[in-house]
C-alpha cells in the first residue's frame, strides 16, 4: 500500500493508477542498473573492446550519441504528444524498442564493437523516450503540494525494480561462475533477464494508467510541423518561464555528474580498485537500496522543506561523495561513497522531476518534460564524455576524472540559487 493518501492525488485519480504509473519506474530501472551501471558497461570495456585504452572513451561516445539523438528529438516528440494526446501510445512504442534492443545485446561478444555501440545507442534512446513520457504523467496524478512525495515514491519503487533485475542477474552470474563460465557466456544471459523483467513489469502501467489529455483542436492534427511550432513558441517565451530555464541549466550541470556515476561507477571500481564482477554487482545493489531510501525519504522531506532546498542538500551530498571516492584507496571508503551516492541519486532525481512538473503549464506537460529530457540528455553527453576524455588524455587516470565530475555538482549548486520556485509556479499557472 503506497504511503500517501487520496488527498495527495488530483480529483478522479485512484491509487491503483498511481501504482500503475510507478510500475514503469520499477520496470525500466533494470535497464539503467544492469546495462548502464553494473554489468554491460564493464563488459563493454573489458570484453567487447578487449581492455583497450580507448574502451572507456568508446563507451562514453556511444552514450553521447544516444543522448544527442534524444536532445534533437524528444522536445518535439513531447510537443507532438501534447497536441495529439499520445503520451501513452508513444510510451508503448518506446518500451517495446528498449526491450527489443536490450535483448539483442545478448548477441554481443568480444570484438563486436560496432554492433554493441549501435545497440547501446538505440536502447538508451528508447529508454530516454520512455523516461520522459512517463514523467509527463506526474502532474496529472499528484496535487501540486504532494508532487514531491508521489514522485519520490515512484523513484524509490523504481529502485526496487532495478534490484530485482540485478538480483536475478547476480544469482545467475554466481551460478555460472561456479560452473566455470566466463563473462562472454553469462553476461548475455543477464541482458535477456533484464529485458524480460522490463516487459513483464511494465504491463500494469498500460493496464492502469489513463491518458487524460485530449487532442488540442486543429493544432492536434498538425503533425510534426505544429509540434515544432509549439516548441519554438515556448523557447520564445523563455523570459516568462525563466525559472524553468534556470532549472534546465542546473539540471544540465548536476545531471552530468549523475550520468558519470550511472555510466562509469562500475568501470571506476574495477579499473581503480580492482573490483570483480560479482563485487561490482553487489556494490550497485547496495547503491540501489540507498537510492530507494533516499528517494522515498526526500520525497516527503522536499514537500515540507521545499523542492529547491531539498535539491540543494543532495548536491552538497554529491560533492561529499566525489571527495570520498577520490580519497578511497581500498574498498571500505569506496563502499561508503557508494552509499552516499545512492542516497543522493534517488533524492536529486526525484526533486528535479518534481520541480519540472511544478513549472510546467497544464497544456504543455509532455513538452516541458521533453525540454527536461533535452537537459538531462545534454548532461549525459557532457558528463561521461568529459570523464572518458580525461582518462584518455591522462593515460587512464580515473582519479583525476572523478575530480572533474565534482565540478558539475558545484556548478549545479550555483545555478540552483537562481531558481525562484514561487515565481516559476506562478508563471506556469498564468493562462495565456
Amino acid at each position: 500500500m503506497p504511503l500517501y493518501s487520496a488527498t495527495d492525488l488530483n480529483p478522479g485519480v485512484r491509487k491503483r493508477e498511481v501504482f500503475g504509473w510507478a510500475m514503469y519506474d520499477f520496470a525500466n530501472s533494470g535497464y539503467t542498473t544492469v546495462v548502464l551501471t553494473a554489468v554491460f558497461n564493464a563488459y563493454f570495456v573489458g570484453v567487447v573492446a578487449r581492455g583497450a585504452d580507448w574502451g572507456t572513451f568508446a563507451w562514453t561516445v556511444a552514450l553521447a550519441i544516444s543522448s544527442a539523438l534524444v536532445m534533437l528529438t524528444m522536445p518535439g516528440l513531447g510537443a507532438w504528444a501534447d497536441l495529439r494526446a499520445a503520451k501513452k501510445r508513444l510510451l508503448a512504442l518506446s518500451t517495446l524498442g528498449c526491450i527489443g534492443t536490450t535483448a539483442l545485446l545478448a548477441g554481443v561478444g568480444a570484438g563486436d564493437l560496432w554492433l554493441a555501440m549501435a545497440l547501446v545507442i538505440l536502447s538508451n534512446l528508447f529508454y530516454a523516450y520512455g523516461e520522459s513520457l512517463t514523467a509527463a504523467f506526474l502532474p496529472e496524478l499528484a496535487r501540486t503540494e504532494s508532487m514531491g512525495r508521489v514522485s519520490g515514491w515512484g523513484w524509490s519503487f523504481g529502485y526496487f525494480g532495478g534490484m530485482l533485475s540485478l538480483g536475478l542477474g547476480l544469482a545467475y552470474v554466481l551460478w555460472a561462475q561456479a560452473q566455470g563460465q566466463r563473462a562472454e557466456q553469462f553476461v548475455p544471459v543477464t541482458m535477456l533477464i533484464t529485458a524480460a523483467v522490463y516487459g513483464v513489469a511494465s504491463v500494469p502501467t498500460f493496464l492502469l494508467l489513463r491518458e487524460r489529455a485530449v487532442p488540442q483542436g486543429e493544432a492536434g492534427a498538425g503533425g510534426a510541423g505544429a509540434a515544432f511550432a509549439r516548441l519554438a513558441e515556448t523557447w520564445r517565451d523563455a523570459r516568462r518561464y525563466r525559472d524553468f530555464m534556470w532549472l534546465l541549466a542546473c539540471g544540465v550541470a548536476y545531471q552530468a555528474g549523475i550520468a558519470v556515476v550511472i555510466a562509469l561507477a562500475a568501470v571506476y571500481a574495477e579499473q581503480v580498485l580492482g573490483f570483480k564482477q560479482t563485487q561490482t554487482m553487489m556494490l550497485v545493489f547496495l547503491v540501489n537500496i540507498a537510492a530507494a531510501l533516499g528517494a522515498f525519504g526526500f520525497g516527503y522531506g522536499q514537500d515540507r522543506i521545499g523542492h529547491r532546498r531539498a535539491l540543494g542538500v543532495t548536491l552538497v551530498g554529491w560533492i561529499v561523495m566525489v571527495v570520498l571516492a577520490y580519497l578511497a584507496t581500498g574498498t571500505t571508503l569506496f563502499w561508503v561513497a557508494a552509499v552516499v551516492a545512492g542516497l543522493c541519486m534517488g533524492s536529486s532525481q526525484s526533486a528535479g522531476r518534481a520541480l519540472a512538473g511544478l513549472f510546467a503549464p497544464a497544456a504543455r506537460r509532455a513538452e516541458f518534460y521533453g525540454l527536461w529530457a533535452f537537459a538531462t540528455r545534454l548532461a549525459a553527453v557532457i558528463g561521461p564524455l568529459t570523464y572518458g576524455f580525461v582518462t584518455w588524455v591522462t593515460g587512464g587516470n580515473h582519479r583525476l576524472a572523478i575530480v572533474s565530475t565534482g565540478l558539475f555538482f558545484v556548478a549545479g549548486l550555483l545555478l540552483l540559487a537562481r531558481v525562484d520556485v514561487g515565481r516559476g509556479v506562478a508563471a506556469a499557472n498564468v493562462e495565456k
